[in-house]
C-alpha cells in the first residue's frame, strides 16, 4: 500500500514542515504583501494533499483507522483547518499552524516522548497535588506575615500564590521580592529559602523524575514488542522451515515408489551354463 511506504511517510513529513515554514514566513507583513498570495495558494494545495492523504488512509484502515489515537489526531487537525477562516471566524486562522502538530505522529521518536507524557500523568497528579497544598499553606502565610505592607504583592490569597509563583520560577525573586520585604522584615529569608529549595528544587524534580521513569518504561515496553515481534517472525520461519522439509520428504517418497525398476532388476536370468567336461 502506498500510504504504509516509508517514501511516502517521508513525503508528508516534508510537507508538514514546507507548510509550517510558510505560516510563519505568512506572519512577516513584507512577505505576505509581496508572497501572500503564492503562499494562501501553497497552502490551499497542502491542505487538499492533507485531506486526500487523511482519506487514502481511512479507506486502507477502515475502521480501525478510528481506533488508533494517533489517526484521530491527525483527523482532527485537519478538519479543523477545514472550518472557515472569513467573518466572525476570522480567529480560526491562527489554528492553521496547528497542523505542524503532525509531526508528532508522523516522527516515531515525538510518538514515544508524547506516550511517556501520557504515561507520567498519574504521577504528576499527586506530585501537582502536593505542590497546590504547599502553595495554598504558603499563600495564607505570606498574606498574614506580610499582606500589612507589601499589599501590592501579598494583599490577598490570589496574589501570594501569584507572586509565590513567581518565586518558583527564580523570576526576579531576590531584587524584585524578597529583598524589598527582608528590608522591612529582616527575618523574611527564614520563610523564603525554604519555600525555594521546597518548590523549585524538591518538586520540579519530582516532575523530571517521573516524566524520565515514564518514558524509560515506553522505550522498555517498545523494546518488548520489538522483541516478541522479532520471535513470532522467527517462529513463523522456523514452522516454514519444517513444512518445507516434510513437504521434501513426501515429494522424495513419492519419487522413490513411482521410479521405474532398473533393467538389471527386470531382465529374466541367464540359463545356467553346462558344467565343463573334464580332459
Amino acid at each position: 500500500m502506498l500510504v504504509r511506504r516509508p517514501a511516502f511517510e517521508r513525503a508528508v513529513i516534508a510537507l508538514i514542515i514546507l507548510n509550517a515554514l510558510l505560516l510563519g514566513l505568512d506572519t512577516y507583513p513584507w512577505v505576505h504583501a509581496r508572497f501572500g498570495a503564492v503562499i494562501a495558494w501553497l497552502d490551499r494545495l497542502i491542505l487538499a494533499v492533507f485531506v486526500a492523504e487523511i482519506a487514502a488512509r481511512v479507506i486502507v484502515h477502515g475502521r480501525g483507522f478510528f481506533r488508533d489515537p494517533w489517526s484521530v489526531f491527525d483527523f482532527l487537525v485537519v478538519a479543523v483547518a477545514l472550518m472557515p477562516a472569513a467573518g466572525p471566524f476570522a480567529v480560526l486562522r491562527a489554528l492553521r499552524i496547528i497542523r505542524a502538530l503532525r509531526l508528532i505522529t508522523a516522527v516515531e521518536s515525538m510518538r514515544r516522548v508524547i506516550g511517556g507524557l501520557l504515561e507520567a500523568l498519574p504521577g504528576m497528579g499527586s506530585i501537582v497535588a502536593l505542590l497546590g497544598l504547599i502553595f495554598y499553606v504558603a499563600s495564607v502565610m505570606t498574606t498574614e506575615l506580610f499582606g500589612a505592607r507589601f499589599p501590592e504583592w501579598f494583599g490577598t490569597l490570589g496574589r501570594s500564590a501569584y507572586t509565590l509563583f513567581q518565586i518558583m520560577t527564580l523570576e526576579s525573586w531576590s531584587m524584585g521580592i524578597v529583598r524589598p520585604v527582608m528590608a522591612v522584615y529582616p527575618w523574611a529569608w527564614l520563610f523564603f529559602v525554604p519555600f525555594i529549595v521546597i518548590t523549585a528544587f524538591a518538586v520540579l524534580n519530582l516532575f523530571i523524575g517521573i516524566i524520565v521513569n515514564a518514558m524509560q518504561k515506553e522505550h522498555e515496553e517498545l523494546l518488548r514488542a520489538q522483541r516478541e515481534e522479532t520471535g513470532d517472525e522467527l517462529q513463523r520461519i522456523l514452522a516454514e522451515l519444517r513444512a518445507l522439509r516434510e513437504e521434501q520428504r513426501e515429494l522424495l517418497r513419492q519419487l522413490r515408489t513411482r521410479a521405474p525398476e532398473s533393467p538389471a532388476s527386470t531382465a529374466p536370468n541367464p540359463a545356467p551354463r553346462p558344467p565343463a567336461s573334464e580332459p
